[in-house]
């Protein structure tokens, strides 16, 4: 049976830790806890499930954070957690079974990360196929008869494996104070690698209020202005939709309108329509805004936010044809009915 390490990195998770480590127990063989900081009781809780519990020096940098904790790890595989996560019965079962079966040659396991809509999350999807189990030491191994080669990618197996994520709280203001350090850090100003780029405006878009959006605009106009029309188009979306969201935010119709052209002229995408349709319907033109929301629905994909081109566009179309139907009464009946459906579609998206 393969063993395994829980090895987390904790700060202030007095209200959840509990509850993760209860639910993991069962299949860890070894529980290494790094705090980066607390101020509650989080050390206290985590004493009475191991004693492998280490302080770090918190530096706005996970990954620095993540690597001492797994430098204290003995077993042969790795579980990382985070301390929202939940491991319920029926997946409890499933992870004794993969330790049962696991072959040694595998060295990532991937498992389903799932989000409820009743937790606070920052997360753009319901389930999402993620690595979470990895070997400690990994094996070079020579491949191909001839012209042999170091096998470099890793062997992953998919598991069907799910884990809750659970959280009471996010953490996005931490998270812009460390994208910002990241920008001020990199070499005169570059813009972020697309993968950052576009996590930073991921979670802008899902949990950013005015003041961060004012923050990050000058990146990402620096960004927009930088990047080449081909390669990057995808970060030049991200930054339209940035940009337009904060325009709207600050009341600057002109500079809104410029970023949302910029986009539709290129390749639109929901978030775009979506913005539009909220400047027509913040005007009352309650059928120019279901113009925008219906492309959002059904004529575009999002680029930053899944349910921009779902639920959202759909739970505005209602809202559209609810005013509608107050201000035409010659239409009221049929335009109850148009909201009636698109709060079915919002319901089912």
């Amino acid at each position: 049976m393969a063993t395994v390490s829980l090895c987390m990195i904790v700060k202030n998770e007095e209200h959840v830790l509990k509850r993760c480590l209860d639910s993991f127990k069962a299949v860890a063989d070894e529980i290494v806890i790094v705090d980066t900081g607390s101020t509650d009781s989080t050390k206290e809780i985590a004493a009475a499930y191991t004693d492998k519990v280490y302080d770090f020096k918190w530096v706005d940098d996970f990954s620095e954070a993540r690597n001492f904790a797994f430098s204290k790890t003995s077993m042969e595989y790795i579980y990382s957690a985070d301390a929202d996560e939940v491991l319920d019965e029926e997946n409890a079962k499933k992870f004794l079974a993969l330790k049962e079966a696991l072959m040694p040659e595998v060295e990532i396991v991937q498992m389903l990360y799932v989000n409820r809509h009743a937790y606070r999350t920052t997360e753009n999807f319901e389930k999402d196929l993620r690595p979470k189990l990895y070997k400690r030491v990994r094996s070079f191994t020579w491949i191909d008869p001839v012209h042999e080669t170091v096998r470099l990618d890793p062997v992953v197996f998919d598991s069907d494996i799910e884990i809750l994520h659970l959280p009471e709280e996010h953490h996005h203001k931490r998270d812009f104070g460390i994208f910002r350090k990241m920008i001020a850090a990199s070499e005169e100003g570059k813009s972020l690698s697309k993968k950052m780029h576009h996590m930073y405006a991921q979670e802008l878009m899902l949990s950013g209020d005015k003041m961060d959006f004012a923050d990050a605009a000058p990146y990402f106009e620096r960004a927009f202005c930088e990047s080449d029309p081909d390669p990057d188009q995808d970060m030049r979306t991200e930054c339209c939709c940035i940009l337009a969201r904060n325009a709207a935010n600050a009341g600057r119709t002109d500079e809104f309108f410029k970023w949302c052209l910029k986009n539709v002229s290129i390749e639109p995408c929901s978030e775009i329509c979506m913005e539009l349709g909220h400047h027509y319907f913040d005007l009352g033109d309650y059928e120019e805004a279901s113009v925008w929301f219906l492309n959002a629905a059904q004529e575009t994909k999002p680029a930053l936010k899944a349910d921009a081109g779902g639920k959202d566009a759909y739970d505005m179309l209602a809202h559209v044809y609810e005013k509608i139907a107050g201000e035409h009464p010659d239409i009221k009946e049929q335009a109850l009915q148009m909201a009636i459906e698109y709060k079915r579609l919002t319901c089912m998206s």
